[in-house]
């Protein structure tokens, strides 16, 4: 048994770390043939590919998928520790799992992700939810099949939970959600440590996959006929810099953007390690989407040096006015967090200047929530929860503004979609632009989804856009 430990999570000792093939364990292969499991998978992009990593392996075990846990013979919760509410709905989850369990007594639980690098969450399972019957974390994730099989031969419940992160695998199965778009990892964990933030604790310092691994794994992608990928990393722009004197994220994306892909997108961006030379490439090649996350979080700089950002409000600016002049027409995103320990009316007023002065083309918002570890969860906060929420409603009527201001734009206008499939409301298709906007659009004739076709905007609403195939 293995329990998650803070301390030695948040160790900055040097670490080292060696890139290993998977392999798997041939005596459990098809072991567990006819029985069924139901996956859910709270959170990130980095989760859901997690998922499909997680399903590959159950399918070697012999399980199969199934939709509703009422059918399952094993339900296991992939699980999201960013913020409280998404630690609230996989408790809640439990909750429904263990009446469940009351009827079905030889159903098997299991819950995994970033939660379970949480030592308070494993501490409540192991107190509370006996039912669970096994926890593994995001370090040892490859290790499902040996886990899950020690769980249910030994009937006891296993917590193989490492605080540090072991070596880099590859070639760990994996089975995509679909045929046309898919994540490719390039790097794992974060070093940043910002004040409020758990990912470092929970997935660790930052290692990259080598080049060589990242661009094999796109040749096959390319030769299975998919049209985007989207490279994945807790802090995708400092990809290489743990490995490589020389080579960048900048490189990584001229050399995939070199190969025969329609679309390339990247995730998530932190400010800091945002390279002049990163921006030049992303303007030189079309197929490198004008889409670009950048989280600014504050428009403080208060608030942004007491959350650890590294950046100040005027260093933001310079670099997303970089990015709109050498990247014509690119669509910026952002995260904003409300109501940060001590954040006074003025802060605020600072983060919707800011808000007025970018006009994003889209921004996820949320009020602060306190991460038990983290550095942030030990301030002063005197901002009562009334306040925190009418900031936020505020905040939400100025970004929703700019959302439709950006869309209307767009009226009247060509653009390429990606086709993802058919509107059982709208009785439409739907699918991407190259600036990451949602499109419904109306066509004469069927459309292959996985196409990319091109849509004349009709009308444009705040969260998406109307418009009619061009033939």
């Amino acid at each position: 048994m293995n329990i998650p430990n803070y301390v030695e999570a948040k160790s900055t000792d040097k670490r080292s770390y060696k890139r290993v093939d998977f392999e798997f364990d041939k005596k459990i292969k098809n072991k567990y043939r006819g029985k069924k499991f139901f996956l859910k998978t709270y959170g990130c992009q980095m989760n859901e590919h997690d998922s499909e990593n997680i399903e590959a392996l159950l399918e070697y075990l012999g399980f199969e998928k199934v939709s509703d846990y009422y059918d399952a013979d094993l339900i296991l919760l992939n699980t999201c520790s960013i913020r409280e509410n998404a630690h609230n709905k996989a408790f809640g989850m439990l909750g429904r799992i263990k009446h469940l369990k009351s009827e079905k007594k030889n159903l098997i639980v299991g819950l995994c992700g970033c939660m379970a690098q949480e030592a308070s969450v494993v501490d409540e399972i192991m107190r509370d939810y006996r039912f669970v019957n096994f926890v593994f974390g995001t370090h040892n994730l490859h290790e499902l099949p040996n886990i899950l099989d020690k769980a249910i031969t030994e009937d006891k419940q296993e917590i193989e939970v490492f605080s540090r992160e072991g070596d880099l695998v590859e070639g760990v199965p994996v089975v995509r959600a679909n045929s046309y778009k898919a994540y490719v990892n390039i790097i794992y964990g974060c070093n940043k440590f910002c004040t409020y933030c758990i990912v470092p604790y929970t997935r660790g310092r930052e290692r990259s996959r080598l080049k060589e691994d990242i661009l094999k794994e796109v040749d096959e992608l390319i030769e299975d006929s998919y049209k985007e990928i989207t490279l994945l990393g807790q802090n995708v722009n400092a990809y290489g810099k743990d490995i490589y004197e020389d080579y960048t994220l900048g490189n990584l994306l001229e050399d995939i953007a070199k190969k025969d892909i329609p679309r390339i997108r990247f995730m998530t961006s932190h400010p800091w390690d945002f390279t002049d030379s990163m921006i030049e490439v992303i303007g030189k090649y079309p197929n490198i989407m004008p889409s670009v996350h950048l989280p600014v979080q504050s428009g403080s700089n208060r608030i942004l040096k007491l959350m650890g950002r590294r950046y100040t409000k005027e260093s933001y600016l310079e670099l997303f006015d970089k990015i709109k002049k050498i990247v014509p027409g690119c669509a910026i995103s952002t995260d904003i967090i409300v109501g940060f320990p001590g954040e006074t009316e003025e802060d605020f007023k600072e983060t919707l200047d800011l808000v007025e002065k970018c006009k994003y083309d889209n921004a996820f918002t949320f009020i602060f929530s306190k991460r038990d570890g983290t550095p942030a969860c030990k301030l002063e906060d005197k901002v009562s929860m009334e306040e925190k929420e009418e900031r936020l409603q505020r905040l939400n009527e100025v970004v929703n503004k700019y959302f439709l201001e950006n869309n209307k734009k767009l009226e009247n206008k060509e653009v390429l979609v990606l086709v993802e499939g058919v509107s059982e409301k709208k009785k439409m298709y739907f699918g991407y632009s190259e600036t990451n906007k949602l499109i419904n659009f109306s066509a004469s004739k069927n459309l292959e989804v996985g196409s990319i076709v091109k849509v004349k905007i009709t009308s444009a609403k705040t969260w998406s856009l109307d418009g009619v195939l061009v033939e």
